[in-house]
């Protein structure tokens, strides 16, 4: 099998003690990779690179550090087909839907990070006290620890290194330890076009990533991962009171009224909920449908669920391709294994196939708040479906779980739409659609989801600080 290397100071290295990890593919079950197990030495040494760039590359201009990004978008375009198969064979994601709906994408957002290098900017200066004059200085904060989660291994790459880059900072990221090939291969790219150090990369498990998280040396800490990573993290990061971004997971809410068109809601929410084999931070996997209309309802997504086919990356007509593990597939099995007796399973709720972790597209019904599956993510492709009767029922039940990342409403009725998007405690509300990014505008959310935004000018400020400098004349 092929080893992979840590990516460290412009070139490949080995780990310091050899310590490798089979990757595994989840189409097979199988090893297909071998990936080395970062050490605190291999931290060390990535970190300690980093730092040694952070000078040079925080005094470049706006300018060269957006030509540097754009370069590299160019040049990662030109090896879109490599990118592509290499992250498919990582994630067992459909090769043309991963070309076609994620590659674009993280382009357009490396480019939207390339030109917001240019206009970051203070506040005026002015005189706030007789005799002096005042300014804003925005830096970059220094070296950022980052690590990246297994459901979009490359876009999370560059959801995290653009505006840390774009900024001024310097890295060392950590991908998830069942998808590294991906981000190595990034790395690689990304080397072409900047100084050596400035972009690191280390392989491992959870060790690796405790070890680059209490280092001494980073400035700032960005996860995207579950709740309880992101709580080991800020409390390990609290140490030295690094500064802290955190991306921690979701359960959308999606509040199906009686006025909206019942199909098209159907067909729209099951593509959003079974995306990634609904392996999505802001899937739409929680339906509150009013009651008037919840037999439909149900019926229409339970056809839509039942024509979503899964599959492998080569097969032009899948959706979705497997679960990220053998162990991911447990636990989503587990959920369905302890539903209460009440609740039914209108489709799917099984395994499919013998081989890689493939489940099927599942509805289940008759649900209540407090159950387990209603309160906890399963970042599969579940959608749940509970009933209410009033606008109010439906926004408490909306509200009443941990997480606040996203959700969306399904209605024709404008002024409801505005009082929900108001009144709705998560980070994105969309209104009669869900899951569509753009580069311009935030993501985040707050609650156990997190805090912190990525993509947007929002995305870029949170990897810089401001300095207040005033000047007696």
């Amino acid at each position: 099998m092929q080893q992979l290397r840590h990516f460290v100071g412009g070139e490949y290295t080995a780990a310091a003690d050899g310590d490798v990890a089979e990757i595994i593919d989840p189409v097979t079950g199988s090893p297909y990779l071998l990936a080395p197990v970062g050490s605190a030495a291999d931290v060390d040494h990535a970190v300690r690179a980093a730092a040694k760039a952070f000078d040079g590359w925080r005094d470049t201009t706006p300018a060269a550090r957006q030509l540097a990004l754009l370069r590299i978008a160019d040049a990662l375009e030109n090896r879109a087909d490599e990118l592509v198969r290499v992250e498919s064979a990582d994630t067992g994601k459909p090769l043309a839907l991963t070309a076609a709906e994620e590659f674009p994408m993280l382009l357009d957002q490396l480019r939207f990070f390339a030109g917001a290098a240019r206009v970051l900017e203070g506040r005026s200066a002015g005189e706030y006290m007789e005799g002096h004059t005042s300014w804003i200085r925005r830096e970059p904060v220094g070296v950022c620890a980052q690590v990246t989660p297994w459901n979009y291994p490359l876009m999370m790459a560059v959801w995290k290194i653009a505006p840390a880059l774009a900024a001024g900072n310097t890295v060392v990221l950590k991908p998830a330890d069942t998808t590294p090939a991906s981000t190595l291969l990034l790395a690689e790219i990304c080397a072409e076009f900047l100084p050596p150090g400035v972009l690191n990369v280390i392989c491992g498990d959870r060790d690796t990533g405790r070890a680059l998280v209490e280092h001494p040396v980073p400035a700032m800490v960005s996860i995207t991962g579950s709740v309880r990573a992101g709580t080991e993290v800020a409390g390990a990061a609290a140490a030295d009171v690094k500064r802290v971004h955190l991306e921690l997971g979701g359960k959308a809410p999606v509040l199906v009224f009686a006025d909206a068109d019942i199909e098209a809601a159907a067909t729209a929410i099951a593509e959003a909920g079974f995306f990634n084999a609904g392996q999505d931070c802001t899937a739409a996997t929680r339906v509150l449908v009013h009651e008037s209309v919840r037999t439909d309802f149900v019926a229409a997504l339970a056809r839509a669920a039942r024509a979503t086919k899964t599959g492998a990356p080569d097969d032009p007509d899948v959706a979705y391709g497997p679960l990220n593990s053998a162990a991911h597939l447990a636990k989503v099995s587990g959920f369905i294994d302890r539903l209460p007796d009440r609740a039914v399973v209108h489709s799917g709720g099984h395994r499919v196939g013998e081989r890689g972790y493939f489940y099927a597209p599942t509805v289940v019904d008759g649900l209540r708040q407090e159950d387990e599956i209603i309160q906890h993510e399963v970042f599969g492709p579940v959608i749940t479906v509970q009933e209410f009767g009033s606008e109010a029922e439906a926004l408490t039940a909306a509200n009443g779980v941990p997480y606040a990342l996203a959700s969306s409403v399904w209605t024709s009725d404008h002024a409801r739409a505005l009082r929900l998007s108001r009144d709705l405690d998560f980070g994105c509300v969309w209104i009669n659609t869900h899951i569509p990014l753009v580069a311009e505008m935030p993501h985040g959310g707050f609650k156990k989801s997190g805090y912190g935004k990525d993509l947007s000018l929002y995305g870029l400020e949170d990897y810089t600080r401001v300095k207040h400098v005033m000047s007696a004349f």
